[in-house]
């Protein structure tokens, strides 16, 4: 298969100058292993049992002897790899000597935290600049350094986008004829639930439930529903208690299938009485699709038409793909703010009276406010939420952007940029 450059490849490089250990951590498949490849040196396969075998002999002797940079894939199949490495460049502290890729967080206490000698790189499904659809015309990095003249024009319609999110950012699975990919999802969540929720968190004798659990939370993406409603919806019969609804949770997000957005806290402004609850998301909108069962014919009929307008009287589900779309954009600038080193919030009053979709917010304290409209345009009502928050952030909100299913980027007489997704890049 084709190697997908990434937008982490350049921070992977940058990392490895710098420090000794460097930890990739992502969902199974969505592409660790390949990326890491390419800069490393050596590689050490921990599902290969004649590996296993070596390392029990002398887990240490043999990792000293790899070149650097060593690629430990999937080292949570090991766990005592994990200090062990720790060890090694304890002894040894040149940069770049190991790259460790793992598709779960263990959560154990025992392992030491590997501080100032690990980096850790989070890996997450495509972005939607990085499927290569169309070139962005609009930076994310030029934004945040100011840069105020946007333009462009894409093709990409709506119904590429259902068909975007119903495709999926992992590598392997766009490999497939697009009808089978939802299968493969289906296929693939189905493994995690049988096999690695009961090896992680011990749930095993629960696959049933966390099944019917995931259905009502992939129905609450880009929502802030509480759990226990999500709960409820899972089980007509009896509501799971709070401890098992954590233990759902726990168990996929260390599986990295949850990507939940935080709630922004909003130290030093005028900002009081916000919301500190998540909002829900899986590591990929088509995860969401597949536990939904719809397709791209799903979110919107088949259109050869470019007019957005006309595509948006065709919408079948406007609620779930507005929902859906939403997490699109999640993923891709959460993929972008990672270059950027920015944190990505969501914002909501406690009245629910007002919201930002997403805040992305740099270590010196400035925001850009995003809002995601399923729409071409932006109107007035779509960002007086916007203008809302500029009168409470003045000068440390340096943009608002408005992210739309539109064919041009521009900005409105009051300043706020409008830019398809298929247009904005990192």
């Amino acid at each position: 298969m084709e190697y997908i450059p990434r937008i982490v490849d350049e921070q992977l490089a940058e990392y490895l100058q710098g420090t000794r250990a460097v930890s990739i951590e992502g969902p199974r498949a969505v592409g660790k292993t390949a990326t890491a490849s390419r800069v490393a040196k050596s590689k050490v396969r921990l599902d290969d049992p004649a590996t296993a075998a070596i390392l029990g002999a002398d887990r240490a002797g043999y990792l000293r002897s790899l070149d650097p940079p060593a690629l430990i894939d999937e080292w949570q199949l090991d766990p005592p790899v994990w200090d062990t490495v720790r060890r090694l460049v304890d002894d040894e502290p040149r940069p770049g000597r190991f790259i460790l890729t793992g598709s779960a967080d263990l959560g154990d206490a025992r392992l030491h935290p590997g501080a100032a000698r690990f980096l850790r790189l989070r890996m997450r499904p495509l972005s939607f600049a990085e499927r290569q659809l169309d070139e962005p015309t609009v930076s994310l990095a030029a934004l945040w350094d100011g840069e105020r003249d946007i333009g462009g024009h894409t093709p990409v319609t709506l119904r590429d986008y259902a068909e975007e999110i119903v495709a999926s950012g992992f590598p392997a699975v766009r490999t497939e004829p697009a009808s089978l990919r939802l299968d493969v999802i289906a296929d693939y969540l189905e493994y995690a639930i049988a096999h690695d929720v009961p090896e992680l968190g011990g749930l095993h004798r629960q696959p049933a439930a966390v099944r019917a659990w995931l259905r009502p939370y992939a129905a609450a993406t880009s929502s802030t529903a509480s759990l226990t409603s999500i709960a409820g919806a899972a089980s007509r019969e009896q509501l799971p208690s709070k401890a098992t609804i954590a233990a759902f949770r726990d168990v996929l997000a260390r599986l990295w299938l949850l990507d939940e957005l935080p709630a922004w806290s909003p130290a030093g402004t005028r900002l009081t009485q916000v919301m500190q609850s998540p909002k829900h998301h899986l590591a990929d909108p088509a995860f969401a699709a597949s536990l939904l069962g719809t397709d791209a014919d799903g979110l919107v009929l088949a259109s050869g038409s470019g007019d957005v307008d006309a595509g948006l009287r065709k919408l079948r589900d406007g609620p779930m793909f507005g929902a859906l779309f939403e997490s699109l954009v999640t993923l891709s600038l959460r993929v972008y703010a990672t270059a950027l080193r920015l944190e990505v919030r969501h914002l909501r009053t406690h009245r629910g009276d007002r919201e930002i979709d997403l805040i992305l917010q740099g270590r010196d304290g400035r925001i850009i406010a995003v809002e995601v409209k399923l729409a071409p345009t932006a109107d007035d009502r779509d960002v007086r939420h916007l203008h809302w928050l500029q009168g409470r952030l003045g000068d440390q909100l340096i943009d608002r952007i408005v992210v739309s299913t539109g064919t041009t980027a521009y900005r409105r007489r009051d300043g706020v940029a409008v830019v398809p997704l298929a247009l904005l890049g990192p």
